[in-house]
């Protein structure tokens, strides 16, 4: 198989999951935007994600977020998602959106309120099982406001308590994905604000439990392909929740404002064995002002042009470069391949596996926008007040 070959046949397998609620209505603390046609249900919301596979033929699997997605049979809605197309991915837990979360869910100093997030864990556990889920993707909004608010060692140990059982509950084939966030909603201390925390609990917890990096979720200036290299050397990462920030954790279309990090980071990933199963690529952003079909199939379109470039470096000449101490003949390589028009090899993939080679175009044309607009008249669509 010759390179081109090689490099068209991993772009043909990637997989892309996305977000549920990606297709609903989102925005700032402010305001929420509604837009026409947009779902009602956890169906018309797989309905959508299904739109987004048949135009990219990379996004096959769909993240659900409880109690968002919260429906009465969850293996008629797997059916669902499978007569559209696409199946059921990560099952997203919410310790966030009650009034008792208010000083934090599993490391709230009361035992009661700890009891209910646990039982909501685990309860996704149980959905898990009912739809064939895999993934138990875990974000805690934990924290502190203030010095003094709260003990911050024994913040640790309810969370590590808290993971242990459910960890335990995990059956063959699943695996628990922990998030972190270095800030917000808490603004003194987060209770999982960085990989290292993350990981600490993970290797603690053993192999079925890795971590997940969200690209938006670091400090300004975070080499975050380095946070990458490491998980992957340890064995330790899960998976990603790609988008793009500029101030602060904006859930911005993935590769929106730093392009050349996204290709960063994917060459990490294929250089460490990360272009794999065992590693989720998973869109998480909002969609506030934008169309939201159209905003993810660009976004899965990112992904695929990061990739691309990162499987065209040449490795053996950048390791040749590396060895002499070459720095400038090293960089070089990296830029060649950042620097390379990728769209039309991806053109060529797409045409490859049968589908329009501008997807964006092809959806455009398809009418479902002006369908849904149409048909999706009346009752509560899906998202959030502001």
């Amino acid at each position: 198989m010759t390179e081109l070959a090689a490099v068209k046949a991993a772009l043909k397998t990637q997989a892309v999951e996305t977000p549920s609620w990606a297709y609903g209505n989102s925005g700032t603390r402010f305001k929420v935007f509604a837009q026409p046609g947009v779902p009602r249900t956890p169906q018309e919301k797989l309905d959508d994600a299904a739109q987004v596979h048949a135009f990219t033929g990379v996004a096959p699997t769909v993240a659900l977020h409880i109690p968002w997605d919260k429906v009465e049979d969850y293996a008629a809605l797997a059916k669902h998602a499978e007569d559209r197309g696409v199946k059921l991915g990560a099952i997203n837990s919410n310790t966030f959106q009650d009034d008792d979360y208010k000083l934090g869910s599993i490391c709230h100093p009361d035992a009661v309120v700890r009891r209910k997030a646990l039982d909501h864990l685990l309860e996704c556990v149980d959905i898990m099982d009912a739809t064939g889920s895999t993934d138990l993707k875990l974000w805690f909004a934990d924290g502190t406001n203030y010095p003094g608010q709260d003990d911050l060692r024994a913040r640790q140990d309810r969370l590590a308590e808290g993971l242990a059982e459910v960890y335990e509950r995990l059956g063959d084939g699943q695996r628990m994905l922990l998030e972190y966030k270095f800030f917000e909603p808490a603004f003194y201390s987060t209770d999982v604000p960085d990989w290292g925390t993350a990981y600490a609990h993970c290797l603690k917890l053993g192999e079925k439990a890795q971590v997940v990096v969200d690209t938006g979720h670091h400090a300004p200036g975070t080499n975050i392909e380095f946070i990458v290299a490491t998980l992957l050397r340890e064995g330790k990462l899960g998976g990603f929740d790609f988008n793009s920030r500029f101030y602060a954790d904006d859930d911005l279309m993935v590769g929106a404002a730093d392009p050349f990090q996204l290709f960063r980071i994917m060459y990490e990933v294929v250089r460490g064995g990360g272009f794999s199963p065992e590693v989720a690529f998973m869109l998480d952003q909002c969609h506030n002002i934008e169309a939201k079909i159209p905003a993810i199939i660009r976004s899965v379109m990112n992904v695929q042009e990061a990739t691309a470039k990162a499987l065209l470096v040449d490795r053996a000449a950048l390791g040749e470069a590396q060895r002499a101490g070459d720095v400038l003949e090293a960089n070089a390589v990296l830029m060649d391949a950042y620097n390379t028009d990728v769209r039309p090899l991806l053109r060529e993939v797409r045409e490859e596996m049968g589908l329009a080679p501008d997807p964006m175009g092809a959806y455009r044309r398809s009418g479902w926008a002006a369908k849904i607009a149409e048909e999706r008249v009346g009752g509560q669509q899906a998202g959030w007040g502001a």
